[in-house]
């Protein structure tokens, strides 16, 4: 009877421990693959602060520096490939964007990790900021137990994480909602400039620990001491972006044809119109003014994910473009 009971308990702990989803592909997962066609725009910019191989020991090296070494910081630019920059223990990426990030319907940038599995996962804090200057930080939480060190080696559930960057395998992202940041008063929600990422110290050890937002060690893969050490960051996408608008110009309900577009695409406008296209990294790859009626020439761009900008008598659309 004692074993039955003790079972009973541990499996009632395991059940209340799983509380978010689960990995990528499975019912319920909320990871996003980075083919997706929700993404509308990639970071553009980056500083990069590198951490200690292993900073639990300062002093090792490994491929003749004791920083994490591998990759560049461009590598988190533009879409994932699995070309990453690895942070280091405790290093941090500031992001940048063409243009702002903004609290719309659902989730609004996602980042992402290379991990090669669905458990061997390296975690990071995420901060917002819509001046450069102020840092907020997404609420995490980390069920995963903390009596046991998670070796450099083993294995993560990512149903027990929350909020923290990391929480799926390579190629498909961790997504992050706005409005799950508390309203600060030094944070512009539909303006976001700033994405910082933080490596989390995996370690169990307060000496070194990173907490989350319920004061719970974050218990993941410590020690990895090589040049690849830490978050692994490959790029964050952009699903809400801050209106193009100027002042709050009012929006107008042009549309455009066919979409998806192989070599054209029509505005079903009756006024001259200036059309901007953006690609995925946020860059203008075609400006002009266009009249009414008139077809606009994409033959010349590669096949993928495209925004349009069409600015008419002060109103302003934006419309998310598929060329074939």
């Amino acid at each position: 009877m004692i074993k039955v009971i003790i079972l009973f308990i541990c499996s009632s702990v395991i059940m209340q421990a799983q509380s978010y989803p689960p990995a990528a592909g499975q019912p319920g997962s909320t990871a996003i693959a980075a083919d997706s066609d929700v993404f509308i725009a990639w970071a553009t910019g980056i500083e990069l602060q590198r951490g200690y191989v292993n900073i639990s020991n300062p002093s090792q090296e490994h491929e003749g520096s004791n920083y994490a070494t591998y990759g560049t910081a461009e590598d988190a630019l533009g879409i994932p490939t699995n070309n990453v920059v690895s942070l280091g223990d405790a290093g941090e990426a500031i992001l940048t964007f063409e243009t702002p990030i903004g609290d719309g319907d659902g989730f609004d940038f996602v980042v992402f990790e290379n991990s090669f599995s669905d458990t061997f996962l390296e975690l990071a804090f995420v901060e917002v900021s819509s001046d450069g200057v102020n840092y907020v930080r997404f609420p995490s939480h980390s069920e995963t137990q903390t009596e046991t060190q998670v070796g450099g080696f083993e294995i993560l559930d990512p149903s027990y994480l929350n909020n923290l960057a990391g929480k799926y395998k390579g190629l498909f992202g961790t997504p992050f909602d706005l409005s799950d940041l508390e309203e600060d008063a030094l944070l512009d929600k539909n303006n976001i400039t700033h994405i910082k990422i933080i490596d989390v110290v995996g370690s169990i050890d307060p000496a070194y620990a990173s907490y989350d937002s319920y004061g719970n060690a974050i218990n993941d893969p410590f020690p990895t001491p090589f040049y690849s050490s830490g978050f692994d960051l490959d790029g964050i996408g952009v699903i809400n972006q801050q209106s193009l608008s100027i002042d709050d110009k009012e929006y107008s309900a042009t549309t455009i044809y066919p979409n998806p577009a192989s070599n054209e695409f029509y505005i079903n406008s009756t006024e001259n119109v200036e059309v901007s296209i953006y690609d995925m990294l946020g860059k203008v790859v075609i400006s002009k003014e266009v009249d009414s009626n008139n077809a606009i020439e994409i033959s010349s761009l590669k096949s993928g994910i495209y925004l349009v900008k069409i600015v008419s008598n002060g109103k302003i659309s934006q419309h998310r473009l598929i060329k074939e």
